[in-house]
């Protein structure tokens, strides 16, 4: 009877899986370089000494046209270094500007205060964010503008992680797998997630809605302007699959801090709609199921268990290529049993107690 259950969940994970594909392959027309519209790239830092200079150097290789393109920076009362090493940096760089947010400025609070701080300063017709522990493409900024026709108001980008071992690459594929997700849901007219260290918006749409000002409080502060965006019905909001648009971030460095990280994704993705819900439920049973294989070991329930697996990586095998970073898919079983474990408990983490620790604020 089991067995039988089992297969069930697997015939949904299965089209849910197809979805995914179908959406994440969809392909969007881009502009001509001469049409490029003028940007502002945003990166919100706290306390961020050790990777800042990283994010720093890569944007100052950024690729657009000349008068087109500033870069703001905003220091989120960090207590470290952060602020001096962006003073240095952008001293001979006229089109870098940094800001620093107020302690006494209480309509925000964390990222989102930092954001809208960046935002209101922004002169760009689109606004790009990224995180300061990322590394950008010289062509990320040219290749995610390229995608603005008049009817779209937000392009969402993939990211990955650095892969030099085992933990660092189980986390690498678990961004491309979380994304494919988000890019195949958003494309299909169903929107559910995008992530904030590669995402862009036009600042008049931004405004439309009111700004973060407008928004209610969220740990996960690029779902909540995204879906605020799809709200109004009245834009494109896509997810194109392309190398040039690739952002590299750092992983956890260990099981704490990756802990809650998924934790504050977590207690953010209780805001998504009921489609995500059966999403998330789909994926906690099929993963459940595969965990229970030494209870219910059998030939059958074992070529269940292969086909979940098989599916996985026939979904991150031609994303990962298509971004040329198929070589992370050398720690592919790390990421199936990672995957396997944190879809299963994470529920037990989030609901009990939704409180959440992210650089060193607690919410």
């Amino acid at each position: 009877m089991l067995e039988i259950i089992f297969t069930i969940i697997l015939v949904g994970y299965f089209i849910q899986t197809i979805i995914f594909i179908v959406g994440t392959n969809k392909s969007f027309e881009k502009n001509p370089n001469e049409k490029l519209p003028t940007a502002t790239v945003i990166v919100a830092a706290r306390n961020e000494e050790e990777n800042i200079l990283r994010t720093l150097n890569s944007l100052a290789k950024l690729e657009y046209p000349e008068g087109k393109l500033e870069i703001i920076l905003v220091d989120d009362q960090s207590t470290d270094a952060t602020g001096k090493i962006m003073d240095d940096f952008i001293q001979d760089k006229p089109h870098f500007k940094k800001i620093t947010t107020h302690k006494d400025d209480l309509k925000l609070i964390g990222k989102m205060r930092a954001l809208a701080y960046g935002v209101k300063e922004a002169k760009g017709d689109i606004i790009l964010t990224t995180d300061a522990d990322c590394e950008v493409k010289p062509t990320w900024v040219k290749t995610i503008c390229s995608y603005y026709k008049d009817d779209v108001a937000l392009v969402a980008g993939f990211t990955t992680q650095v892969a030099e071992n085992w933990f660092g690459g189980m986390q690498a594929l678990d961004f491309i797998y979380l994304l494919t997700a988000g890019a195949g849901t958003v494309n299909i007219g169903k929107s559910i997630s995008c992530i904030g260290n590669n995402m862009s918006y036009r600042k008049s749409t931004y405004d439309e809605v009111g700004g973060y000002e407008a928004l209610p409080f969220s740990v996960t502060e690029d779902f909540t302007l995204m879906n605020a965006i799809y709200n109004l019905k009245k834009y494109k909001v896509i997810f194109p699959l392309d190398k040039d648009a690739l952002v590299t971030s750092i992983p956890c460095k260990d099981v704490k801090s990756l802990i809650r990280q998924k934790k504050r994704w977590g207690v953010g993705g209780l805001a998504v709609p009921l489609r995500g819900f059966v999403i998330m439920f789909w994926g906690f049973l099929a993963n459940l199921l595969v965990l229970l294989t030494p209870f219910f070991f059998s030939a059958n329930w074992l070529y269940l268990v292969t086909f979940k697996i098989s599916m996985d990586f026939f979904l991150l095998y031609p994303v990962h290529k298509k971004l040329g970073i198929e070589k992370n898919l050398k720690y592919f079983f790390h990421h199936q049993l990672y995957y396997l474990i944190y879809v299963v408990i994470l529920p037990f983490i989030v609901l009990p107690n939704k409180k959440v620790i992210w650089k060193g604020r607690t919410y």
